[in-house]
């Protein structure tokens, strides 16, 4: 029994610290303007955007990853996977984050950021189903809430990335509309 709790541990350390080191690249890529004065950040709006909902999703990812972690029983093998999956997807975040800055919010770096936005919720899914079925804790109506909350998340992403075929703006805000659907992990309460 220690055993697997410390193992559930070592897979909680793992995960976090995959996630310091995304958001760690991720503010790497934020480059400061040449020019001393501060119109220059003016340009640089579409960079401040899509960098504080980036870092914001993975904030909202953490968060909830770790709220799941806590209710999380020993991790099987296939659940080890889910989760390197989700983090794996997650890591590409700063590659599409970059993307929409360097773009202006252009229609198909939109609708990469939105669709990878559709695979991270599609393997926190899995992760959350696999954590909600084994977890005796949790109250069926929770289990039920959070399945809601997650495919209701999921349309909106999915949503997004089409609607950024044609109006990319108005799709990166349905994406930042799906992430509050995912600011309590604790939705029960």
């Amino acid at each position: 029994m220690a055993e697997e709790k410390a193992t559930a541990h070592r897979l909680a350390g793992y995960s976090d610290a995959v996630f310091a080191v995304i958001v760690t690249i991720m503010v790497l890529e934020l480059k400061a303007p040449d020019v001393a004065a501060f119109s220059a950040l003016l340009p640089l709006w579409p960079t401040a955007i899509s960098y504080v909902v980036s870092y914001l999703f993975i904030a909202v990812i953490w968060i909830n990853h770790h709220h799941l972690m806590r209710l999380a029983g020993p991790p099987t093998l296939g659940f080890m996977w889910t989760n390197f999956l989700h983090l794996f997807l997650v890591s590409l975040l700063p590659f599409a984050t970059s993307w929409v800055a360097r773009t202006g919010l252009a229609s198909a770096p939109v609708v990469f950021y939105a669709g990878l936005f559709v695979c991270i919720d599609i393997a926190y899914n899995l992760f959350e189903r696999q954590v909600l079925a084994d977890a005796e804790r949790v109250a069926e109506r929770t289990r039920r809430l959070a399945r809601r909350r997650s495919l209701a998340a999921l349309a909106i992403f999915a949503m997004a990335g089409l609607v950024a075929f044609v109006a990319p703006r108005v799709g990166f805000g349905l994406v930042c509309a799906g992430l509050v659907l995912h600011l309590r992990p604790d939705i029960a309460r």
